[in-house]
């Protein structure tokens, strides 16, 4: 049956069977801070902890990026309508589009939306994707879905058109919006953030120089963007990066873990 949304003070033990993933998370949130691609006190992350997708970790409404403690992620459930009824409610705009990817996208357990500085201005430009200029840039060659239908803030519309538009990739551009990153663990999902945002400032970086871009053979990128999926898989890249993020914050901002 549905739960409702949980106390956002809970205390986070290892007691708690969602102790990890709540401590990878809040991890993710305080670099995504450091790294400057978080907005205020906007823009959320979520982690489905249940087998079907729908019992989520989100973060609460107003806590900024940088403050993010694992015992305050709220544990929501994506079927339940009277969530935004709660006193501990989150924002409306994060249950709108989290919910419906937990919903109707079980495949993308964690999702990260954020309004980064270089995809959002990707996302507000006349281009499909990343041309492949770079080996950041071709490990998204033809693997970045684009939402070309905002309407306004995603509180209805948005949200459910999003999760159709996302279909099997791991990157959605938010055309006129910003950028959301998806995958099977919270690991995966921030090094497809992180990697893309790279590759976005590469790419806008290049075009102020107002030089012809170098752009390689379709043959060469997709080579290129196996050799990335092959690369990530064989070493598990994703699990390695998020390892070395929390060593650092576990020396230097070890309140993420309360």
């Amino acid at each position: 049956m549905p739960i409702s949304v949980v106390d956002s003070r809970n205390d986070s033990t290892e007691s708690d069977p969602y102790y990890e993933d709540r401590i990878d998370l809040a991890a993710v949130f305080r670099m995504t801070a450091r790294l400057n691609m978080h907005e205020s006190v906007a823009n959320h992350f979520s982690y489905a902890v249940s087998d079907d997708g729908s019992q989520f970790l989100i973060n609460p409404f107003g806590r900024h990026f940088s403050s993010v403690r694992a015992s305050e992620l709220l544990l929501l459930d994506a079927r339940d309508d009277s969530t935004m009824d709660q006193p501990n409610a989150p924002d409306p705009t994060a249950w709108a589009i989290h919910s419906a990817m937990h919903r109707y996208a079980p495949q993308a357990r964690c999702v990260l939306h954020v309004h980064s500085k270089f995809a959002t201005v990707l996302a507000s430009i006349e281009q499909d994707g990343l041309p492949p200029i770079d080996q950041n840039t071709m490990r998204f060659f033809n693997r970045v879905s684009i939402d070309t239908g905002f309407d306004g803030m995603g509180l209805g519309d948005e949200a459910e058109r999003l999760t159709t538009t996302l279909g099997n990739n791991r990157i959605l551009i938010m055309g006129n919006h910003g950028v959301m990153a998806v995958g099977d663990s919270i690991a995966k999902a921030f090094d497809e953030l992180y990697y893309f945002e790279r590759a976005c400032e590469t790419y806008i970086t290049a075009l102020m120089t107002s030089k012809p871009l170098r752009i390689v053979s379709a043959e060469v990128a997709e080579k290129t963007a196996q050799q990335w999926e092959d690369y990530v898989n064989r070493i598990g890249l994703a699990d390695v990066h998020l390892r070395e993020l929390r060593e650092i914050l576990d020396r230097e901002e070890p309140d993420y873990k309360q």
